[in-house]
């Protein structure tokens, strides 16, 4: 139990980290706003991933689903956008290492999870970017998702932002080459867009590909969000996997684990530099 004394040094800390995370989240963006290739590409980058990846997967696939396809594409290229974005822009925690940046606020008296929660909300401002192209190419392309539930979807994403920074840290935490990061994001994230069921359906997956969607964040990010968008609809039980509690759970679960660690990597090859 805190005494009187305590508390007023427990809130100047708690201001303190809470600064440094708005700081570097600001920081993120006014970067970000000035690279105007940055917000264009995350733009355009749904008209590649859903307008042809998409929009032919649906024209040649979704005949023999009990579902309409289009709606499903739609929330998983959400989900998937938010969270490629995401996982993608925290290299830039690797380029201000590389930078001599990190060196800067590591000296200052704040939490190394300040410095990490902080980017992964700046590179969340990208994913929501992305999310509004996402809904745009969607539009164009004649689908649309209820206005409720795209307030679930927007009230959900900065777990799924979250999740997905996490999951990137644990990829780059000990890198210190922003190329090498980059690549070991690219070529764990991309493989989740088919493997965690984002414009593929997975219900019927088994063996190998069955173990793999299961160990992927992605998979139970989209699931949830799909479980509130399905609510109280006939098409629930065909698209949902899991009970959301299960899957919520699974989320907190591997961010907590993954931030962690990842963490713990950062920290340490910060302090062996």
């Amino acid at each position: 139990m805190t005494t009187a004394a305590e508390r007023p040094k427990i809130k100047s800390a708690f201001a303190r980290e809470l600064n440094a995370i708005v700081t570097l989240f600001m920081r993120g963006m006014v970067v970000s706003l000035k690279s105007p290739g940055t917000v264009i590409m995350s733009l355009a980058m749904p008209i590649v991933m859903m307008g042809m990846i998409g929009g032919n997967l649906s024209e040649n696939m979704a005949g023999g689903l009990n579902y309409e396809y289009g709606p499903f594409m739609l929330v998983g290229m959400l989900v998937n956008m938010l969270f490629m974005q995401t996982a993608t822009g925290m290299s830039s925690i690797v380029e201000d290492s590389e930078d001599n940046f990190t060196q800067e606020i590591m000296v200052a008296p704040i939490s190394r999870y300040s410095i990490v929660i902080g980017t992964i909300l700046s590179s969340a401002f990208i994913a929501i970017v992305s999310s509004v192209g996402t809904l745009i190419v969607g539009l164009l392309m004649g689908i649309y998702i209820g206005i409720p539930q795209l307030l679930a979807f927007f009230a959900l994403s900065p777990l799924m932002c979250l999740a997905a920074g996490a999951f990137s840290m644990l990829l780059i935490g000990g890198i210190k080459n922003k190329t090498a990061s980059n690549m070991a994001v690219m070529l764990t994230t991309m493989p989740q867009m088919f493997l965690s069921g984002a414009i593929i359906p997975i219900s019927n997956s088994s063996g190998i590909l069955f173990i793999l969607s299961r160990c992927l964040p992605m998979t139970y990010c989209l699931d949830l969000v799909r479980a509130v968008v399905y609510a109280g609809t006939s098409e629930y039980s065909s698209v949902v996997l899991f009970n959301p509690a299960v899957t919520l759970a699974a989320i907190i679960g591997l961010t907590i684990a993954f931030l962690i660690v990842g963490t713990w990597l950062y920290a340490r090859s910060e302090k062996n530099k």
